[in-house]
């Protein structure tokens, strides 16, 4: 699993590699590679020309390259990885929610806090890496993980399913109801049916605006009139769970 810490303090990234290799030493079974970034405008070429981590630890201020850029540019990229935000300042923590961030942390960071960011980025990396949607199509049954799903759409009863790097998969013919096929998906936390022939993974929503959602892709999706206050409510809980 590779982890990238990027602060433009030297003392500051020291501090947290530190942390890191305690966490690592302490925790069962953790294997990460670690690679550190003063420059931020480095690591955010390097993510432009298609270099990926699995967990992002970031500064929020830093010279030419802000945390946000990057936590964006990762986003856009249609990546997954768990973002965490340490910072000397909480003024930022709503653009945080933004990228998705999974932790905000304050400097100086306690052990505590970041063992708990850790564990919690650990979880959440190694159960997306399990979890597969089975789709049936014309050239066979392909596993699709579940976070690579942006939203699926029901077209002309097969499932269209568009994913976060651009990729669309066509279904063959579904026998079933679209909400019978999408079941298990719907049960997961991070997806929800916004309309009754579009599911939506709220991991690549940019923004809820009036009568629809857009995407990360820049894909407007309608949103039901009989479901818009329940596709906001369940979209703000669930903004709230990602920064308990």
């Amino acid at each position: 699993m590779k982890i990238v810490i990027c602060d433009d303090c030297v003392e500051d990234l020291q501090y947290i590699e530190q942390l890191l290799e305690k966490y690592t030493e302490a925790a069962s079974g953790a294997d990460f590679v670690i690679e550190t970034y003063l420059d931020a405008a480095i690591l955010y070429d390097r993510i432009q020309e298609g270099e990926r981590a699995e967990i992002y630890i970031l500064d929020m201020i830093m010279a030419k390259r802000t945390g946000i850029d990057i936590g964006s540019l990762i986003r856009k990229a249609g990546e997954d990885g768990v973002i965490i935000y340490v910072t000397s300042s909480d003024d930022f923590a709503l653009e945080a929610y933004s990228v998705h961030a999974a932790r905000y942390l304050l400097k100086p960071v306690s052990e505590e806090n970041f063992f708990e960011a850790l564990d919690s980025a650990w979880l959440s990396v190694r159960e997306r890496r399990r979890r597969k949607f089975m789709v049936k199509t014309k050239a066979g049954t392909i596993g699709v993980p579940y976070t690579e799903i942006e939203y699926i759409e029901n077209y002309a009863r097969t499932l269209s399913i568009s994913l976060a790097d651009g990729e669309h998969i066509r279904s063959i013919f579904i026998r079933k109801s679209f909400d019978e096929e999408i079941r298990e998906l719907a049960g997961d936390r991070s997806f929800l049916q916004v309309h009754k022939s579009f599911l939506i993974n709220m991991e690549h929503v940019k923004r809820l605006e009036q009568g629809e959602v857009v995407m990360d892709s820049g894909k407007h999706i309608p949103v039901s009139k009989t479901r818009a206050a329940d596709v906001k409510k369940a979209y703000l809980l669930f903004l709230s769970a990602c920064y308990r």
